[in-house]
């Protein structure tokens, strides 16, 4: 059984206390590895390392900090087959997903950002014939990144990157659920011959090792994804303490269907906005609105492709549905299907866990699932599910789609499907949501802002957006 490490000071070591926590392997319910179970001490030992790294780091140029996030990208791609392999044995989806989406996508974090921090624009203002103002823009210094278990390399990454690009040093820790493929991160970042100390990855349970993290008095900024009630834990002590924060949450999001849209290419993409990743990604369009003319047709027609979706081992080249993520979260999202049956919801297809056969034997599978006759103020069309469960319901008028769509404690995304210009972009302007797709979903810009309003969070990532949030401006005014 692998002993997972953590990586403090450029070295792989045990936890101090030298206490572990068994990792599952979701497809087949069985421990086959242990994590550490880390506590402040380790925390303490990382933020040193880092603070005595930073300095160095700080002073490198970008050219220089090019090179080390470069290489890391390259060995990433080099290394994709044990990546993906690891990470869908840890998180449960299809290792073709893995190998297509994830792995891919963390070695694009690293080169965008790598070669971002080289574009990374200052701005000056003329104040005409009296003076000019320019800013600066330093590194915070030592940073925190708490990561989520549904994409982990891909979203660890993707705070990490830009933070050290941008000068800081980084005390990472990944989701406890899915350690693994940080950890293989770890022995590239030493492969790679990154500098002691300017990345440490910390494994360990979100109440202890998160915790210190975001209280430690030496990390400057937090930059978290995972639910909205631990947003809302670190908001609480990360603000007394003025530390910056990006707090990427949940998301309840409306997928809206016109009838002057291209059916064909809004079928297949609303299988794959529904059920992705099991439905595991906090962009997934939970809700379905179907304007009425068309909303029989769509049932019938998206029902039928669900029921097709193969699901079963994710080993298996034509499996589409993986394992949820573990025993609690099967549990969790099987009882919002009761909760959906017992507020009157019809269940088209699924609602039931899976049973599959040899070596998935007692592994974490839930049928995707649709289910019509809701009110929208219903706890399943107000509440994250994050699994393979979906509602869907007709609308009549564009202000009623509209209506709809923003009635819920979230924002994260939406999309709209119709061919109207007008009403695209009216949509566009009105909806109530940090990111709106039009005729698309999951087409992503790394250059572009990524983040939700209202409970999905608070701050943007991506682009130049992640890395005025992990620098400092600093105005100088000069007079002539």
């Amino acid at each position: 059984m692998e002993k997972i490490l953590n990586y403090i000071d450029g070295s792989l070591i045990e936890p101090v206390g030298k206490q572990y926590i068994d990792n599952y392997e979701p497809a087949t319910g069985k421990v086959y590895a242990q994590i550490p179970d880390s506590d402040q001490q380790d925390i303490d030992l990382a933020v040193e390392s880092a603070k005595r790294a930073f300095p160095k780091w700080k002073a490198l140029s970008n050219d220089d900090r090019f090179r080390y996030l470069m290489r890391l990208a390259k060995l990433i791609e080099e290394n994709i087959d044990e990546l993906a392999a690891a990470e869908s044995k840890d998180n449960g989806k299809p290792i073709s997903l893995a190998k297509m989406i994830d792995i891919p996508r963390a070695a694009s974090n690293f080169r965008f950002f790598a070669t971002a921090i080289l574009h990374f624009p200052s701005e000056s203002y003329e104040m005409p014939s009296t003076a000019i103002n320019y800013t600066l823009r330093h590194p915070l210094g030592v940073v925190g990144c708490i990561s989520p278990w549904n994409l982990p390399l891909y979203l660890f990454t993707w705070k990490i990157a830009p933070a050290l690009a941008a000068g800081n040093c980084v005390v990472a820790k990944p989701s406890e659920v899915t350690p693994m493929s940080a950890y293989l991160l770890s022995k590239l970042a030493i492969k790679a011959g990154f500098p002691k100390g300017v990345l440490n990855i910390v494994h360990g349970l979100g109440q202890k090792t998160g915790e210190a993290i975001v209280k430690h008095n030496d990390i400057k900024a937090i930059s978290f994804t995972g639910g909205t009630q631990t947003g809302a834990k670190i908001a609480s002590i990360a603000a007394p303490l003025f530390k910056k924060l990006s707090l990427e949450l949940g998301g309840k999001n409306p997928n809206i269907i016109f009838a002057d849209c291209d059916y064909d290419q809004m079928l297949k993409t609303t299988v794959l906005s529904s059920f992705s990743n099991q439905g595991q990604i906090c962009l997934c369009g939970s809700r379905i609105l179907v304007e009425r003319s068309i909303f029989e047709k769509f049932k019938q027609d998206f029902v039928d492709k669900v029921k097709k979706l193969v699901v079963g081992d994710p080993n298996n080249n034509k499996t589409r549905i993986g394992a949820v993520v573990s025993k609690s979260h099967q549990e969790k999202i099987l009882s919002y299907i009761k909760i959906a049956q017992d507020e009157g919801g019809k269940v088209l297809c699924g609602g039931h866990k899976i049973n599959i056969e040899g070596r998935c034997g007692e592994g974490y599978f839930v049928a995707p699932t649709v289910i019509e006759n809701l009110s929208q103020n219903c706890r399943t069309n107000q509440e994250e599910i994050f699994g393979p469960v979906v509602t869907i319901a007709p609308f009549d008028t564009d202000e009623d789609a509209l209506s709809m769509a923003n009635d819920t404690q979230y924002g994260l995304s939406a999309t709209v499907w119709t061919n109207n210009l007008k009403r695209s972009t009216h949509f566009a302007t009105h909806l109530e949501t940090g990111i709106v797709w039009v005729n698309c979903w999951l087409l992503r810009d790394l250059r572009t802002p990524f983040g939700g309003i209202k409970n999905s969070g608070v701050g943007r990532e991506g682009g130049f957006e992640a890395l005025r949030f992990f620098t400092e401006p600093k105005n100088v005014c000069i007079k002539y």
